[in-house]
């Protein structure tokens, strides 16, 4: 169906409101680390009905790889934001330092999210 409000409409509206949008966060894990634990937890569900114990097992031990990685990647992802902060002279880098803080914050929120 034509719109005549939108077709008159100047044509870079969509695209300032696209650039409006927050970029989507970071990946927490790398994808191989991804999809190796998600591969082990297709492979306990897949051998459930014959093996349930060892099903298990392995969706456990998958469940651990991922937390083990996500500990990893969440203890590098502050040690990084510390140093980027931590030497900085507060009056100098202001911008800087409400980048970090903004990191901060989107990483507390997506771990509370959880």
């Amino acid at each position: 169906m034509y719109d005549q409000t939108r077709a008159q409409q100047p044509p870079d509206r969509d695209q300032n409101r696209a650039e409006r949008r927050p970029a989507a966060p970071d990946a927490l894990l790398a994808s191989e680390e991804r999809d190796a634990v998600l591969d082990r937890l297709r492979k306990a569900i897949n051998t459930f009905a014959d093996a349930p114990h060892d099903a298990l097992q392995e969706a456990e031990g998958a469940f651990d790889d991922a937390a083990a990685h996500l500990a990893n990647a969440l203890a590098e992802r502050r040690r990084a934001l510390h140093e980027a902060w931590q030497d900085q002279d507060p009056e100098a880098h202001d911008e800087e330092l409400r980048l970090a803080l903004r990191q901060y914050r989107e990483l507390t929120q997506r771990l509370i999210r959880m």
